[in-house]
């Protein structure tokens, strides 16, 4: 197959950024239909449906590997260019993070980089389950993730755990479990199937372990039709369970100082803990081997080792 250009490479990766041919036609310069016709031509030369033309449009499988590609070639061309002419050209990195490491201790990482650096950071908030997809589809170039297992072309390192309680505010203990400051002992299944949980959103799959736990620990079985309330943001998770909306799982990184003052009551005693792995690019951008660095030296002051 033909060899595709660096103006072809570029214009797929506006285009998927983009979302649509009209919208990327600004950034590019030039008209929906020359973009159209650019692609169509990519697909020509190497026999393969690359994009879908949905709206938003979505790469194909053969589409994610074409949008690596020309992600690393950019990345890399820039970083020749500054090394070439001793340019301070800035760079921009796309990573995925989970919430509770965004809201807890990422941009600190991220704020330790040095400004001359210029480096820039697009996040994209994604479950620490699922994050390692975005790595696959090219659209970041590391992630934090609780897989080990490293996506094609990626490097993994594991920088440590975060922990979580399964907590309640006393308000909410005293309704829902009247007898339990008395003796956990007392909590029974009943209590459990009526008190609310909080979920951090639809896919997030750690509400069936918080589930068990908390059944098991107490020598009951899991209630898993329990009413659930649904708040897609670390932050206000948080609030919602100190607010006494439901109980959940709530990180020691924000949640240690109202654990130790009362203000929230742990339900189980034992802790959750889950691995934080970083995957990257192995491609040799001093780039990304900042933002490494940054987020390894924070990982480790801030996570469980």
């Amino acid at each position: 197959m033909k060899r595709f250009t660096a103006e072809q490479l570029r214009t797929f990766a506006t285009v998927v950024e983009e979302k649509t041919f009209e919208e990327a036609a600004p950034v590019l310069r030039v008209s929906a239909s020359a973009i159209s016709q650019r692609i169509k031509a990519m697909e020509e030369a190497c026999g393969q449906i690359l994009l879908r033309r949905s709206n938003p449009v979505e790469p194909t499988e053969p589409g994610r590997a074409v949008l690596r590609l020309a992600k690393q070639i950019e990345l890399l061309t820039l970083e020749s260019e500054r090394e070439l002419t001793g340019g301070d050209q800035a760079r921009r990195l796309a990573i995925a993070s989970n919430s509770d490491s965004l809201a807890t201790w990422l941009l600190d990482a991220l704020a330790s980089i040095p400004r001359h650096e210029r480096l820039y950071c697009e996040v994209h908030r994604e479950d620490e389950r699922h994050s390692s997809a975005l790595l696959r589809s090219g659209g970041v170039m590391g992630a934090l993730t609780v897989d080990p297992q490293p996506v094609q072309g990626c490097s993994v390192e594991l920088l440590g755990s975060t922990r979580y309680f399964i907590a309640a505010s006393p308000d909410f203990v005293n309704h829902f479990f009247p007898a339990f400051f008395k003796s956990p002992s007392l909590l029974t299944e009943d209590q459990l199937r009526e008190a609310p949980v909080i979920q951090f959103e639809r896919k997030d799959i750690m509400l069936d372990d918080m589930v068990q736990l908390l059944a098991e620990s107490h020598g009951l079985r899991p209630q898993t039709q329990a009413p659930r309330v649904y708040i897609p943001s670390s932050t206000q998770y948080y609030r919602a369970v100190s607010l006494g909306m439901g109980w959940g799982a709530v990180p020691d990184l924000q949640a240690e100082g109202a654990l130790a003052s009362g203000e929230l009551v742990r339900l189980v005693d034992r802790p959750i803990d889950i691995p934080i792995y970083w995957q990257r690019w192995t491609i040799d951008s001093p780039a990304l081997q900042t933002l490494t660095e940054a987020i390894r030296a924070t990982a480790r002051q801030r996570l469980r080792q």
